[in-house]
């Protein structure tokens, strides 16, 4: 059986959690081989292929983006610079997955989504939450009527990053949004994203206001903000996010007779179901292969091997272009997000300065 290239842009922190997800992949025989990762500098692509077991090593982007026998590739920069290395890649023929948030803004996300149609590859945003196994058991609690009607969702996902340098460094979109907040934005939408319309179809809960209110750095970047949004259908999410505080990462989903209390919104490590009360009345730890970072990994895996089961052909007046995606993360859900961001940002009054 062919194995799946995997292939890692960038070295830096996120990338040492993907490649302890793929390298377990690789241990466990499921198909996934760690094949190579490429820096700016070849003594640090060398020293972390070493240290994780990739193929190869590449001292420049360009040249790992050359490569025709890489199945995908994980683009792991900061987010001020998915936008450039996503075209690298795209241009070459590469699929990608591309960290969190998938550009600074909608701007320059929708340029990388429409080379990708253009181009006919496999495009992904690599919100790993979205493809959790934890969620089956959350929905399930919610389809069943466990918790009785869903109304509200409670999100906070804050912790120390004020020690990295880019998180204060508006050049490099910094603040806490785009590096965090999204964790607690994505939480709100899993569970308060559909509605049920008046013919009994499911469809979009969009947003029809929220209040967002922030605490700057020196340098103008949010370090914690407060967003708080309302959905059509009258569900609230209350959302905090910080680059400051101390680490806090929960989020609750309440309903009209109970409860669902989920530690670690990010990769739901416990989940607690509880009644009116607040008394616990089941408690879920969800198994994982390593990180649950490998759960993204084998989503877009079976996607690349699979296309014609997620591609689908888009017009526009009498171009035709090719949409390959994954329904946990589709293209309009990222132009969504960050679009959404966008107008978080425009309240906070945080620019970035290539914006300008």
């Amino acid at each position: 059986m062919k194995s799946f290239k995997f292939a890692i842009l960038g070295c830096g922190h996120i990338a040492t959690k993907m490649a302890a997800a793929v390298k377990t992949l690789e241990n466990l025989g499921m198909g996934v081989e760690c094949y190579a990762v490429a820096s700016r500098s070849m003594e640090k692509a060398a020293a972390f292929a070493e240290e994780y077991g990739f193929e190869k090593a590449y001292g420049s982007y360009e040249a790992l983006a050359a490569d025709s026998a890489i199945d995908l590739v994980y683009i792991a920069t900061p987010h001020s610079h998915h936008h450039e290395f996503a075209k690298l890649c795209i241009e070459h023929g590469r699929n990608i997955l591309v960290e969190k948030a998938f550009t600074a803004n909608a701007k320059l996300a929708a340029e990388v989504i429409s080379l990708a149609h253009d181009k006919g590859v496999f495009l992904c945003e690599a919100m790993w939450t979205r493809f959790l196994p934890a969620l089956e058991t959350i929905r399930s609690w919610i389809h069943d009527g466990r918790i009785g009607n869903v109304e509200s969702v409670e999100a906070d996902f804050s912790m120390k990053l004020s020690d990295r340098a880019r998180m204060h460094n508006p050049a490099l979109a910094g603040g806490a949004l785009l590096d965090i907040g999204i964790y607690s934005l994505t939480f709100a939408d899993l569970f308060l994203g559909e509605r049920v319309d008046a013919d009994g179809k499911v469809v979009r809960n969009k947003n029809k206001s929220m209040d967002c209110k922030c605490i700057k750095l020196k340098t103008g970047v949010d370090a914690t903000d407060w967003m708080n949004l309302t959905y059509e259908n009258g569900q609230k999410a209350y959302l905090k996010t910080s680059m400051v505080s101390p680490t806090h990462n929960e989020g609750v989903i309440y309903g009209t007779s109970g409860q669902i209390r989920v530690q670690n919104l990010n990769d739901m490590v416990k989940i607690e179901l509880c009644d009116g009360s607040g008394n616990v009345v089941e408690t879920v730890e969800p198994s994982r292969l390593c990180n649950c970072y490998e759960y993204e990994v084998l989503a877009c895996k079976e996607a690349v091997e699979n296309p014609s089961q997620f591609r689908h052909e888009i017009c526009s007046g009498s171009a035709r272009s090719v949409v390959w995606e994954r329904p946990e993360m589709t293209h309009a859900k990222t132009m969504e997000f960050m679009t959404l961001m966008d107008k978080i940002r425009e309240q906070l009054g945080v620019r970035y300065p290539f914006e300008d």
